[in-house]
């Protein structure tokens, strides 16, 4: 007989068990469980900010244009590999810079509908965001980013009649099914491979619900009722935050090679453990957190972390750099 609805497994217990996995046989990173306990005890003490849209650097306009922000935007949440490169606004990271790029357009002409998306050119988007061609870097990834709004403006008029809001009308108020939907396209295809099996991640279509629920204040577009099931975002901040705060520990060699600011391959043990151990020390966390009688969720979670990892201190010290379409 199957479970009860409520407690069908779906792609968040995917993501949950397969981080587990990898943790229990990780040779890379490990977790230190009584700097986490610590770190539990002062989260539940002082309790997790709630996630929230910043709109100094993310478009709000009509509910229609807001979602359509937010799913281009989240089309193109990726690069950090390649973000010591690009030309940033003053003092922000690569994803704001590219945030507050978009959330200008979009406030002077209102959303790129689906056929813009499908026809945007790299030198075109390169204007948009401020960004130079002629850097081989930044070259490859505004090539790389101008595929993926081609694949979302593709997507959205073979599938929904080029509406973001029958997009996400199909997921009919579950972020499982959203993130289902998205990684139809390949570039939200975010799955590795380790120890003989596929571990997903999602990242980037699990943010796409999450920002939409910030967004929306979890009505209409934004409404998921499986919002708090989201997993941690895997990328290479919030590793980063963790392993600044010693929750996170890596062998020697790691250390010494992301100190030296070294790509890591994409798919590789190290990278995948480094994810893994994110997703895995916030799911200990939350754990940790509602012991002690306090209230949170590895969204929530993850919100806080990435938020401080803009902090000079945190931002001081080098973060794994993968070039990879899925963070």
């Amino acid at each position: 007989m199957s479970p009860p609805a409520s407690e069908a497994r779906d792609v968040f217990d995917e993501v949950r068990e397969a981080c587990a996995f990898v943790m229990a046989t990780a040779r890379h990173v490990t977790i230190d469980h009584e700097r986490l306990r610590a770190a539990a005890a002062a989260l539940a003490d002082a309790g997790t900010p709630p996630v929230v849209y910043d709109t100094c650097y993310h478009h709000r306009g009509t509910p229609e244009s807001t979602l359509a922000f937010v799913v281009t935007l989240d089309a193109v949440n990726f690069g950090s590999g390649w973000f010591p490169h690009l030309c940033k606004r003053g003092s922000l990271s690569g994803y704001l810079t590219v945030s507050a790029a978009l959330k200008q357009r979009f406030d002077a002409a209102g959303p790129l509908s689906a056929r813009e998306l499908m026809g945007i050119d790299a030198s075109a988007l390169a204007e948009m965001l401020g960004q130079d061609l002629t850097v081989a870097p930044v070259r490859e990834l505004v090539q790389l980013y101008a595929h993926a709004l081609n694949d979302l403006g593709t997507f959205l008029l073979a599938r929904f009649a080029g509406s973001f809001e029958v997009l996400v009308e199909e997921a009919s108020g579950s972020a499982a099914r959203l993130v289902g939907l998205l990684a139809a396209m390949p570039f939200y295809r975010d799955v590795a491979r380790y120890g003989g099996r596929e571990v997903p991640f999602y990242k980037r279509a699990q943010i796409t619900a999450s920002d939409l629920a910030a967004a929306f204040g979890g009505r209409g577009s934004g409404r998921f009722e499986d919002v708090d099931k989201l997993t941690a975002f895997a990328d290479n901040l919030v590793p980063h935050v963790l392993r600044h705060d010693g929750i996170l520990v890596v062998e020697p060699a790691l250390a010494e090679h992301i100190a030296q600011e070294a790509l890591l391959p994409a798919g590789s043990p190290e990278e995948v453990e480094l994810r893994a151990a994110a997703v895995h020390a916030v799911e200990c966390l939350v754990a940790e957190v509602r012991a002690r009688g306090g209230s949170t969720s590895a969204r929530a979670l993850d919100s806080a972390l990435w938020t401080r990892g803009q902090n000079p201190e945190v931002k001081a010290s080098p973060r794994h750099r993968t070039r990879t379409v899925y963070y």
